[in-house]
């Protein structure tokens, strides 16, 4: 863009004050304005050199950046939501670096209350976030300095922005995990409350989209309870792994000063500092895994949110979400549609995206740190606050929909759900299973070309394809039948699910 704007003014006069599409250098790259096609400027002007403030890392630079380098290289506008985790962290460094004898206490004292008058200005809205300081850190700590001078000079020995990124990083990611754990317990109690209010529900279950089996609505619902669990227990597991400190690894080697990485290990709250310095400021496995498990999270939501859009459907029926959570056409006045759950479908895409997106970032990285590492925290921060609605929409839509009992009902006898039962039967007279499978797929066949069910076929047309067939068989067809003919362990039986109900409600501390 940069090239066509510089060929593209060599090749015209200057434009009219009304020119629309004229590409302005000093804006960010791809704007367009109404402005003269500037040449880049090689460097920053003196004026502009004098007027930017110094890099803190600047002692061996010449020149500053020019303002195209400051716009793309700047991360501000991104990582300043890492700011309570970053003073958290510069709290527990100051106090170990003067525990250590590398700073005094005043120095400490200083900084520490320097840091809470920036926390402080921060959540009034009062801080000033500045794109010359770069990032997160480089503002705190310049802030800092404007507040206290020489002794925020020394917050910084013994630690390089790139353990302190990480430090950060892995604080936040803990927190996120934490309140995503909240809102998975959130939508397990909505789900299981649905299932409360809709017991002995017998609804079609489905393989292949196809009529199979009955099974109750309460089973199902607590299918998707049992997900989430295994969700959470993902990102607990996550967590524990991830809950290691890499403050004071450094740059990549460590320090020759002093300090004591267990002190501030475990005034953070982590398990202990990760053991390998180098390891310590590379690797975003943590952050991989993470998002593995959204992924993972959104994936079943997706699915929950597919089955409940089908569900709402005229083809269904089957539910009626209210309209507190539904939404209209503009054009067709008839129109109420289940887009929250259409949207959680949607939305599992970009949850799997923000995972693809920082596996292809970290798969070409020699160690130790690169700056590509920069474009870790946005996916990262998209995927936790995607998921975080997804949960909290499921959880609000599964409180406001309303199971129709009457279609449910009506829909019931079409498919021959209870054709595995009827081979169940026949397995508990002594016929092997294969030859009860075709007895009974025989029986479904006759029931076809009779247009019936398989509790209006008579005995004497059971018996014409197989005389084993005795007026108990009656007991196992129907649905209502087949249903308290499930007894394995787990099965969708009444008995098995009120077991499973009863589980979920004393481990979601329902009763």
């Amino acid at each position: 863009m940069v090239f066509t704007a510089t060929l593209y003014s060599s090749f015209t006069s200057a434009p009219s004050s009304s020119s629309r599409y004229a590409l302005s250098a000093t804006q960010s790259y791809c704007a367009f304005s109404p402005r003269r096609i500037a040449t880049p400027r090689m460097g920053p002007s003196p004026a502009q050199a004098q007027a930017k403030e110094a890099k803190l890392w600047g002692g061996r630079f010449k020149e500053g950046v020019t303002d195209a380098v400051e716009r793309f290289t700047e991360s501000i506008s991104f990582d300043k939501q890492l700011y309570k985790q970053d003073i958290k962290g510069s709290r527990a460094h100051a106090s170990m670096l003067a525990h250590q004898g590398l700073i005094s206490e005043s120095d400490r004292d200083s900084i520490i209350e320097g840091l809470e008058e920036i926390e402080r200005r921060i959540e009034n809205g009062e801080f000033n976030w500045r794109a010359d300081r770069e990032d997160v850190h480089m503002n705190i700590e310049a802030a800092l300095t404007d507040i206290i001078g020489e002794p925020a000079k020394k917050l910084h020995t013994a630690r390089s922005r790139n353990d302190q990124v990480l430090t950060d990083f892995r604080l936040w990611c803990r927190d996120a995990i934490d309140g995503i754990l909240v809102s998975m317990r959130q939508l397990q109690v909505s789900l299981l409350t649905l299932a409360l209010r809709n017991e002995g529900l017998i609804i079609p279950g489905y393989t292949h989209l196809q009529r199979a089996q009955p099974v109750l609505l309460q089973h199902l619902l607590l299918a998707y309870v049992e997900e989430i669990e295994r969700d959470a227990g993902r990102l607990i597991d996550c967590r524990a792994r991830m809950n290691f400190c890499p403050l004071g690894a450094c740059a990549l080697a460590g320090t020759g000063l002093p300090i004591d990485r267990f002190m501030t290990s475990e005034a953070l709250g982590f398990t202990a500092p990760l053991r390998n310095s180098i390891d310590a400021v590379s690797d975003r496995d943590f952050v991989l895994e993470f998002l593995s498990a959204n992924a993972i999270t959104a994936v079943h939501l997706s699915r929950l949110g597919e089955e409940w859009v089908l569900w709402a459907s005229e083809e269904f029926g089957f539910i009626t979400p209210s309209d507190s959570v539904s939404t209209g056409s503009s054009i067709m006045p008839q129109k109420k549609n289940p887009d929250p759950m259409e949207l959680v479908r949607g939305k599992s895409a970009r949850v799997i995206g923000d995972l693809v997106t920082l596996l292809t970032l970290c798969k070409g990285l020699p160690h130790a740190y690169n700056r590509d590492l920069q474009e870790d925290k946005e996916p990262v921060f998209d995927s936790v606050k995607t998921i975080l609605g997804m949960l909290e929409v499921s959880a609000e839509f599964a409180l406001n929909i309303t199971f129709n009992r009457e279609r449910i009902q009506k829909a019931l006898p079409a498919g021959h759900l209870d054709a595995t039962t009827l081979a169940d039967y026949l397995v508990n007279k002594g016929v092997p299973f294969r030859t009860s499978h075709d007895i009974a797929g025989k029986s479904v066949a006759l029931c076809t070309s009779k247009n019936c069910q398989l509790l209006d076929l008579s005995l004497d047309e059971l018996r014409s394809i197989n005389p084993i067939f005795e007026e108990d068989v009656y007991d196992f067809l129907g649905v209502e039948n087949a249903i308290q003919k499930f007894v394995s362990y787990g099965s969708t039986g009444s008995a098995c699910v009120a077991s499973q109900i009863d589980y979920w409600m004393k481990k979601l501390e329902m009763k």
